[in-house]
């Protein structure tokens, strides 16, 4: 069974690694640039932003990044969706299909299972040719019909 970590990204170098993750052909249209989603987390720390670097466990190579918003605290925004929210997820275009995305969504469950109160875990995406849709579907999210930003909030029971 494929297995991943996730390291925190700690200095120059890791932030470098990071942001060298190629999106795959069309995914542009669901997730922004990497320097844009550091920015964009730098900008919302309400949200409580959680980034880690995803690494295949056996090899050590980097393969993707995930972040959340890790516990947002009460009372919440009502332009917030949490408190805990997968925010982004990528698995560098060279390594999407073998079975990376669903072992981050693995080793971000093992996680949240250390977390007071985590018994959901959110997430949004657009519909469209290329929407992850499909696989946060697949892999036991379900649409709450609710939306936010103009995308479909899932949620992902966990107890």
């Amino acid at each position: 069974m494929l297995r991943v970590r996730l390291r925190d990204i700690e200095g120059e170098a890791d932030r470098a690694a990071v942001v060298r993750l190629r999106r795959g052909p069309g995914q542009d249209r669901y997730l922004d640039s990497m320097a844009d989603i550091f920015a964009e987390a730098n900008q919302e720390q309400r949200a409580m932003p959680h980034p880690w670097a995803v690494h295949d466990a056996a090899t050590g190579e980097l393969v993707g990044f995930v972040m959340i918003s890790d516990n947002i605290p009460r009372p919440m925004d009502e332009d917030l969706v949490g408190p805990y929210y997968l925010w982004k997820l990528l698995i560098d275009e060279r390594f999407q299909r073998r079975g990376y995305g669903a072992a981050t969504l693995d080793a971000v469950v093992d996680y949240l299972a250390t977390r007071p109160g985590a018994d959901l875990l959110y997430t949004s995406c657009a519909d469209g040719p290329g929407s992850p849709r499909g696989f946060y579907l697949r892999y036991g999210f379900t649409d709450t019909g609710r939306i936010m930003w103009g995308e479909n909030v899932l949620a992902l029971d966990l107890v």
